[in-house]
């Protein structure tokens, strides 16, 4: 099936792949050729992506995400994103230092807008280490 993960700087990923993990609303789902149309909202989470059956699952990649919207046909998957990390780009490291910066803006927060962007901060590298986790995990 054809899987597009489109964020707002263009697409990001453009493959022939054989299964894609999803986090939904409603939880994750798993998206094969032949799929029943949909189309959904993504939650913020892990994407993981296998290109071929036979992959293991130290083959897979991960894309971090902060939402978006999914559209599966019988053959294509459409993910739009505002944003998209891949497990190979993030630096474990440096996400944990910045969560923890968000967490202090978060708890520093003088008002509802400082708030809601610490927030929006503190998920957004939560998925980021979750994502570098579970890439370091399955590449072991």
């Amino acid at each position: 099936m054809n899987f597009q993960l489109v964020t707002l700087l263009g697409v990001k990923v453009e493959a022939d792949v054989y299964e894609v993990i999803l986090p939904t609303a409603d939880g994750e789902i798993a998206v094969f050729p032949g799929h029943e149309p949909l189309v959904s909202i993504a939650a913020p989470g892990a994407i993981a992506v296998r290109h071929n059956k036979a992959d293991a699952n130290d083959k897979l990649d991960f894309f971090a995400i902060s939402g978006g919207v999914i559209e599966v046909t019988p053959t294509s998957l459409k993910v739009l994103v505002d944003e998209a990390d891949s497990g190979d780009d993030i630096v474990e490291a440096e996400s944990k230092a910045a969560l923890d910066r968000a967490l202090k803006m978060k708890a520093e927060a003088k008002n509802q807008v400082d708030l809601e962007k610490a927030s929006a901060m503190v998920d957004r590298h939560a998925v980021r280490l979750k994502v570098a986790d579970l890439r370091r995990r399955h590449r072991r």
